[in-house]
Formats: structure tokens, sequence, C-alpha cells
């Protein structure tokens, strides 16, 4: 077990043991009352209600969202951030092991584990302004909006200034997992997660009649087509070395049996981790496009959409966050997670301004029948992480090397 000089680490465990029945009752209430993207309304106003009654000062930069600050009785210019993303996602839930807490908003849930993040930042939220007397400078919270909508929240609190008035020096964040046991965290050093770029892509044929498509222009073979060419794209333009995704993940054309439609229209997501390769696979897309359209005798409109950044993580910090989690629970809580994910994250946007870390915060359980992937509409997480998440967040506040080091 890493030994941290701050005697708060000792009381940590047993406050978030303490406040872990509030944590789950704020976490079924925010799924009961999801909120997607940019409508985070009453979240953001119950947030800013419980975090003034803690004694932090609530500031709202953005119509959503909120920022609380907490100066440590230890006085430093040392400033951490730790940060939860706060909406849902715009689609409905299943779940037999939801029914007692399911959304009540038709077309709105929290199937990626946004409210067990807000949740488990209140509980760290709690137990930091427990142990003020152990703070050294200021610690700021960032309960964040619209992480799953672009173009970032995360990219809006960082253009706000908010965040450089405060004189942030590092950031930290987590997000849920199925894939790890509550009780534990999955750490990375560099290469994260990866960036998130979209893009959107219409063929425009010439419609007619089914039974005579030599006197019209099918856009829905040209799409086939050009579905099965850009899945070559990472297999035969790419480095095989360099991670690269490209998915197609909506297709819309037609409307009946006998009608060949003018235009079919498709949504995807390239997933890289850099620029370059970012930069290539667009190209390639453009010029499939182009060159089966117009062999099929028609045209098309290529988008691309500029997403998340990748997240990179500071070795030093991950460091830390490790350092933090063995002091806390031993060494037994530390997963190292073998390879980057292709999934996107906004948090990315902080990384780019701020040193610090993401991490990952095992949630599947075979009992509370959360090992379903992040966007499932069965999507739950087991909330005993929440005791762990909110211990190691709150042990970040306290750990003398969580910020940069000055030389």
């Amino acid at each position: 077990m890493q030994k941290v000089s701050n005697p708060a680490f000792s009381a940590i465990p047993g406050l978030a043991e303490k406040y872990h029945g509030e944590m789950i009752e704020l976490r079924r209430h925010l799924h009961r009352n999801p909120e997607i993207s940019f409508n985070e309304f009453r979240t953001t106003e119950l947030l800013q209600e419980k975090l003034t009654k803690m004694g932090y000062a609530v500031e709202r930069p953005l119509p959503t969202g909120c920022i609380a600050v907490m100066e440590g009785d230890i006085k430093s210019d040392r400033v951490i951030a730790l940060r939860a993303d706060i909406d849902a996602l715009p689609m409905d839930e299943e779940g037999e092991a939801k029914e007692s807490f399911k959304s009540k908003n038709p077309g709105a849930a929290h199937c990626c584990g946004h409210d067990a993040h807000t949740a488990n930042l209140i509980g760290a939220a709690k137990i930091i302004a427990d142990l003020k007397e152990h703070l050294s400078g200021k610690v700021v919270l960032i309960f964040q909006h619209a992480e799953e909508r672009l173009p970032g929240g995360a990219r809006q609190i960082v253009e706000s200034g908010v965040l450089e008035k405060h004189g942030v020096q590092a950031v930290y964040g987590l997000h849920t997992s199925p894939r790890h046991e509550p009780g534990t965290i999955g750490i990375i050093k560099g290469r994260a997660m990866a960036m998130a770029n979209e893009f959107s892509l219409d063929i425009i044929g010439k419609g007619g009649h089914a039974a005579t498509p030599h006197l019209a222009a099918d856009p829905i073979v040209m799409a086939s087509q050009i579905v099965g060419a850009i899945q070559t794209i990472a297999s035969r333009a790419v480095n095989p070395i360099e991670p690269v995704v490209v998915t197609i993940g909506k297709i819309t054309g037609g409307t009946v049996n006998n009608i060949i439609p003018e235009r079919v229209s498709m949504l995807g997501t390239i997933r890289t981790f850099n620029r370059e390769t970012t930069e290539l696979v667009s190209a390639r897309i453009h010029d499939i496009a182009e060159g089966v359209s117009k062999a099929g005798g028609g045209t098309f409109e290529y988008n691309f959409i500029e997403g998340y950044p990748a997240v990179i993580n500071d070795d030093w910090a991950i460091d830390v966050l490790a350092e933090t989690g063995s002091a806390l629970f031993g060494d037994q809580v530390l997963t190292q997670l073998p390879e980057p994910i292709m999934g996107g994250e906004d948090f990315a946007f902080y990384l780019e301004h701020y040193p610090g870390a993401f991490f990952l915060l095992g949630s599947g359980s075979k009992e509370a029948d959360s090992q379903y992937a992040w966007h499932h509409p069965r999507y739950n997480v087991d909330e005993k992480c929440l005791k762990t998440g909110a211990a190691i967040m709150a042990g970040l506040a306290f750990h003398p090397e969580a910020t940069p080091q000055k030389s």
C-alpha cells in the first residue's frame, strides 16, 4: 500500500461508507428524472441546492451545469478540479433491475452512467467538505452538461474561462465501466480514449419503379457498395498498427417495396488517435462516395463533423491516481487497462488545456444486471461502485502531488 502524507486519507473510506445511502438515493432520483443534453435545468437546480448547503460557492457560467468551489483551511495556490457529467441520452430504457427507478421521461434515459457520475461527485463533495481542515488550496467541482452532444459541454466550460479564472492546475474524471467489477478502477497511461468525429453522407440517384431499374439510378445499391468499400479503409488505407474504426450507424432511404428512391442518407463515425489518420480516413470516404456514385449514375453530398479530441492521460497523474486508490483500498483496487478504448469522451477538451487523468470505475456485476455496454437500453450500474469512486475522487483532492509540482 502506498503512503500518502495527508491525515484525511484515514477518514475517507469511512465517510464514503457513511454517505453511500445518500449517493444511491440521488443516483436513483436522477435516473428517474433524466434530462438530455442542454436541457439539464432541474438537475442543475437540485445540484446547486445540495452544494450550497454543503458550503460550496456555486457558479453557473452556462445555462445548465454548474461549478462548485471549496477553499481549504490550509492556504496555498494549489487548485484541483474534479468533473462529473450530468446529461442523459435521448433514448428509452429497458431492464427489470431498474424497475423501481426507471425513467419517467419518455425519450430520455441515463443509460451511460452519468447519474452515477453525478451522485459519485456529490458524495466526494460531502467528504471534502467534512475534511476541509486537511484541504490545501482549492477544489473546483465541475458538474458538466452535454457530454453526449456536440459541441460538448466540456468544450463550452473551457471556453467560458471559469476554470482559468479559478486557476485550475489539474483535472480528473471517471466513467463507470460494465467490464470491471465494483471495488476496482481501470487505469492507463497515455492514450485512453479515441477521437470521436462524425460524418453524414447522402447518395442522390434517380427515382423510379422497382420493375424498371434500368430507367433509374438506384441510390440504395450505390449506398450498399459504399458501406462495403468503407470497411476496406482500415484494412488497406491505414497503417495496420494505427487504431481506427469507421462505423455507419444509420441508413435511411426508400418508402415502399416497389419504388426506387431518389436519395439514401447515412450517418457514421470515425475513431482514431490523431488528426492525420482522421483526415486520411475522411478523404477516403469522400473518394469512395465520389467514385461509386459516379459509376452508378448518381451524385453525393459528404459532410465531415469535427467531434471530440482523444483522451490522453498524463503519466504522472495516473501514478497519483494509482497511489490514491492503493492508499485507500489497497493495490487490489487497481486494474491496468491492456489497451485504449475506441469510445469518445469530451473530457478530452479539459486535457487539451490542463494536465490530469481519466479513469474507469468498475460497475459491472451479474447481481445488478449491470454488464451491458454503454448506451444499451438495459445499461445499469452496481451501486457499490459509488463507495469506491467517491472515495478516490475525494482522495485526489487531498493527495499532495495531484497537481503539477513546482521545480
